[in-house]
């Protein structure tokens, strides 16, 4: 199991993870930075655009190992750092 830190950002804000959370499975990944991104949209609900933000899922050493856009449109993937 490791544990990796879902920092959300649009280039300018940023809300960090500075608990992290354990994951056994690294598919797994994704649902989370899904999950990261829905509770800051409810957290932030004061914004309209989300099109800017992505989560940055990072392991304990700093490497970024995806990034995953809020807002997927047609053809728009996680991407894996």
């Amino acid at each position: 199991m490791a544990r990796y830190r879902f920092h959300a950002t649009n280039g300018l804000e940023c809300v960090f993870d500075a608990r992290g959370k354990d994951i056994r499975v690294p598919e797994r990944l994704v649902r989370r930075a899904d999950e990261v991104a829905q509770e800051v949209m409810r957290s932030l609900d004061d914004r309209a655009d989300w099109s800017d933000w992505h989560v940055s899922v990072h392991d304990l050493s700093g490497r970024r190992v995806l990034v995953q856009p809020f807002v997927s449109g047609a053809g728009d993937h996680a991407r894996v750092a």
